[in-house]
């Protein structure tokens, strides 16, 4: 199978999936308890105005119509409004969007400068404390919950130490970045590091944790395989052999969770902006939540959703390069 088929396909298959979650989530919009119209206006309001509110919004009509007339709208990109500040769902969605992604970058960032060359020495050190203490951070790392490992930064780095500040994005990185081109000054860049540092931390250590354990496994299968006496015969330096031809051939299954993973960061940073107050999708949709906005819940979402399939793409063609065996599957 060519490549182009190959994208084809898992691209027909993205689409399916964001089809699967808009519906269930506008099936979970219409079997929740409550009248939208009388969430919209109030308790107070009276029955005049909730019934001209549910005409206005369509919710008077039969759920099949509500529901076409949903997936009709989100065709053009349009996300209806949100019930609480009657603002344009999209644009609420769009303004969050940077601070999410500077996290889930950081996070991603954080745990594959920590994970490779953990994994790397605990693999070609085996059964050595290098080996037992990468072995023991990862139990560590994966065993941790966030929420408890963030207060824990909080407290230690911030309340105690008074290294890091605890919470708030006062400046995004591309604000940050293009002070430092333009002005010269990097106070706005390392006051971004500053509060980006213990989110990033509690948020990519499960990663760091995940990845190190599938370098070592990896690395330690192909460490084992007849290419690598080869080129130690041939007396190509130990480093060489490790990080052009072992790791390499370990990427693909790292290259796989690094896109479920960032995907999932995307999506999973809920409690991690909500422990450090970082003005993200995450924090948005807790606040959705509680004021049970579904319309800004359900943009949210979809865009969670439309962002992990479209980087899980990304991978499958990334890694297709990197092993032609993978159009054939």
């Amino acid at each position: 199978m060519s490549i182009a088929k190959f994208l084809v396909r898992r691209t027909l298959q993205a689409v399916f999936v964001v089809w699967g979650v808009v519906t269930i989530m506008f099936g979970l919009r219409a079997v929740s308890p409550g009248d939208p119209a009388t969430l919209m206006l109030g308790e107070g309001a009276t029955a005049e105005t909730i019934a001209r509110v549910r005409a206005q919004e369509g919710l008077d009509e039969p759920i099949y119509v509500q529901y076409l007339d949903y997936v009709q709208g989100l065709l053009i990109g349009d996300f209806g409004y949100s019930w609480r500040s009657n603002r344009e769902v999209e644009a609420m969605v769009i303004e969050r969007i940077p601070a999410t992604l500077e996290l889930a970058i950081a996070a991603t960032v954080v745990a594959l400068v920590i994970a490779i060359p953990l994994g790397v020495v605990s693999a070609t050190r085996r059964n050595e404390p290098a080996d037992y203490g990468a072995t023991l951070f990862s139990l560590l790392g994966i065993s941790t919950p966030n929420f408890w490992l963030g207060l824990m930064l909080i407290l230690l780095f911030g309340v105690w130490l008074g290294i890091f500040p605890t919470g708030r994005r006062p400046v995004g990185l591309v604000e940050a970045i293009w002070t430092l081109v333009a002005f010269g000054s990097a106070g706005d860049l390392l006051t971004w590091l500053q509060h980006i540092t213990l989110p990033a931390l509690t948020l990519g250590t499960y990663f760091t944790a995940l990845i190190t354990r599938l370098t070592r496994s990896g690395m330690v299968d192909e460490l084992g395989k007849p290419y690598v006496t080869a080129t130690r015969a041939k007396g190509l330096p130990a480093v060489l052999v490790r990080y052009k031809h072992v790791l390499r051939n370990t990427m693909i299954p790292i290259l796989t969770v690094l896109g479920l993973q960032m995907g999932t960061l995307m999506g999973g940073a809920v409690i991690t902006e909500t422990v450090f107050n970082w003005p993200g999708l995450g924090l948005r949709l807790i606040d959705a939540l509680d004021a049970r906005d579904w319309p800004l819940m359900q943009g949210i979402i979809v865009f969670i959703a439309v962002a992990f399939v479209t980087i899980n793409v990304f991978v499958d063609a990334l890694y297709s390069s990197l092993d032609p065996r993978v159009n054939d599957e």
